[in-house]
Order: C-alpha cells, then structure tokens, then sequence
C-alpha cells in the first residue's frame, strides 16, 4: 500500500497546489561540483556504455575509503564492494540472494515499504518487531522472542526511516548478540548514515561478530541530494557481495555509469561538507517540529533522517489515512500516513510522517497553511 499512497498524495499535491511534505526528496539539489563532474564525465564519454558490473573501480575505491575514513572500517574494493542502482536495489538483491521461501526476515516496523515487497518476491516470511513511540526504540525482549528456528536475517534501518530514530550502540549491540547467538545474517539499509542529529551513527558491521554476517547499504541520493541518479552500494564480505551481485546482474545489470564517476569525486569532499548535511537539517527539522507542535500535532522530534513522524488525536483526528487524504483540500499540505509503513496498521494508524529536507521558505509556506487551517477547524 506504501507505494499506492504515495503516488495517491503526490496526484493530490498537484491537484490542489498543495506544499508536498510527503515523499522524502530534497527541493534543491547537491553540490554543484559534483553536478559538474557528472556533466564532465558524459561528455568525455565517461560511462555512457556500460560500466563494470561491480561498479567503476574509482567508486569502488572511494566507497572503501569513505567506510576507513569514517568508522575505521577495511574492505577490499575488488571483492567486498558493489554498486547498485540506488539502495532500494541494494535492499532487492540481497533480500533476494540470501532468503529462500519460507525464511523469516525479522524487521523493526515502522518500514520502508519496499522491505515488505522485496521479503514477498524473495518467499519470505516478514515477521515484524514494532518500535512505539514516544522513542520508538528496539525491544530487544521483543526481537529475542521473534526468532524461531526458521529465522534467516535481521533487516535493519538506522537512522530509522520514518521515525527518525537512531539506534545506540548498546541497543545495537544487543541486536548483534541476538544474531551471533543465532547465527543470523543482517542486512544494515544505512543510507541516512550522515544526518544524525542527537547520538552517533555506529554500523552494524562495525560491531563483534558481524563482519562476516552483514551487508550493510548506503547510497548518495540522500547523503548528496541527487535521490535522481540512484547510485547506492554495499559493502560485505567477499562471500556476501557474490551473492548479492549473483541476483543484482539479473535486475539491472549496471546503471548511472557518468554519475558514478561523480560520486567517487563525492566522496571524498571535505569533513566541513560532511558536517553540514545534519546542521543544516537540524535547524530545518527544529523549524518544523515547533510549527507541527504550535498547530496541535503532538510531535516526535527525530533524532535522525529527515522525516518526523506526529500524532493526530490532539487534533481530534483518528484515521491516518483520511486525515492525510483530506488535508492538501482542508489545509494545502501534504503528509504521509505511518499506517502504511505498518504489518500492524493499528499500532500507526493515528501517526502522520512529514519530511523536512526542503527549503525553510517551503517549510514556513506549509506551517503558516497548518496553522491557519487549525484556526479555521
């Protein structure tokens, strides 16, 4: 239903002329030396035929740098890294290189709604462990009692799309007890890895144990504001990235050769660029956390991500859903529902999800529309 929604509020926000707050795309885009290199790499014929399987060994090299110059991470560019189209594809073929029908895929839910629909097409079984608000943090109670014998792999999202949240380290670490004590393998979709704006990002990978068991994901839509050009990568083991790359070639073989080559040069921009995505995005999320909260939500500051996920009750409201299919005509804002983000559609079905990584004039525009339809309500 996720991806029904979405199409359904992005149909309405042009209906109505409404500010689109639903889908999670920026409303500028990344640096624009990286937008140059990309232009430069076309016209020197740069990737315009297929690149590499693997991905061109400059991104290769550059993916491996960035993990050692983040989190002191090693991997071998020729064999434990692969680029994808996107981390949505990333998410697609490792589900669907290392589930077989009938295996459990454990996921904290809220979730990406493309987990459910890659877990469906690989023949698993989706077994959800929901995170509640107002912290929506992991259970690990909850995750211990969700293995059973037929368990195959933990899908895990932190910074955790849509509720912002980001797993500590202890939390994480209990997460990778449970998988070593198992022997379960994990699948890390960390693609908000550089927006994080209370805590620390710590991959899942980084953790005892779990070098040989996760694949972890990422991608340059989100850390770069090029969501266009769906350049998104895994690191893993040798073992794993066969594996991976095994179903990849059959989905969509290479892709993005030109913007590949940007993304290398991406990569290895300075600290300062790095930095600035989560200052940037934390005044915007404080911005919009303050205007939901004055115009009545109850709101859930995020500690990651640029989503922020609030509460309709105070409102008066007690369907997600309708509420967010009636708001572009009532107030010219669009929202996502959370419902649909849920197995449990009942644990969300009064949370409402807005993004924020838009510009502050848009973010303003919207809130003094939510503000003025919750005086004329």
């Amino acid at each position: 239903m996720g991806t029904t929604i979405f199409a359904e509020m992005s149909a309405l926000a042009v209906a109505t002329g409404s500010v689109n707050l639903g889908q999670g795309f920026p409303d500028t885009d990344g640096p624009a030396e990286i937008a140059q290199a990309a232009a430069a790499a076309i016209i020197a014929g740069h990737g315009n035929q297929y690149p590499p399987g693997p991905g061109i060994p400059e991104l290769r090299q550059a993916i491996a740098e960035h993990q050692r110059r983040f989190y002191g991470l090693s991997f071998d560019p020729g064999t434990e890294v692969l680029v994808t189209a996107g981390a949505t594809e990333a998410v697609a073929a490792a589900l669907l290189a290392l589930v077989e029908p009938g295996d459990e895929v454990i996921a904290f839910e809220p979730y990406y709604d493309s987990y459910a629909a890659c877990v469906a097409l690989a023949g698993g079984i989706r077994v959800p462990v929901t995170l509640r608000p107002p912290d929506f943090r992991p259970d690990l109670d909850a995750l211990r009692a969700a293995i059973t014998p037929r368990t195959r792999l933990i899908l895990l999202n932190s910074p955790h799309n849509p509720t912002g949240s980001v797993f500590t380290r202890a939390e994480l670490a209990g997460i990778a007890a449970l998988a070593c004590e198992h022997d379960l393998l994990v699948i890390a979709d960390e693609v908000y890895e550089h927006m994080v704006f209370a805590g620390e990002h710590v991959p899942a990978v980084s953790l005892p144990g779990m070098r040989e068991r996760t694949v972890s994901i990422s991608s340059a839509g989100k850390t770069f504001s090029f969501t266009g050009w769906k350049i998104g990568w895994i690191t893993a083991s040798a073992e794993l990235v066969t594996a991976v790359r095994t179903v990849k070639q059959f989905l969509t073989y290479v892709s993005g050769g030109p913007f590949q080559y940007a993304i290398a040069e991406a990569l290895r921009m300075d600290d300062a660029y790095f930095a600035g995505i989560s200052e940037d995005l934390r005044g915007k999320r404080d911005l919009l956390c303050a205007g939901l909260s004055a115009a009545g939500f109850e709101v859930y500051p995020p500690e990651g991500t640029y989503f922020v996920t609030t509460d309709i009750r105070h409102l008066g409201a007690g369907d997600g859903i309708e509420f967010c299919r009636e708001l572009p005509r009532r107030a010219g804002v669009v929202a996502i529902p959370s419902a649909v983000f849920y197995d449990n559609a009942e644990a969300g079905r009064t949370q409402v999800r807005f993004a924020f990584c838009k510009r502050p004039e848009v973010l303003r525009e919207a809130l003094g529309r939510l503000a003025l339809s919750a005086r004329r309500a």
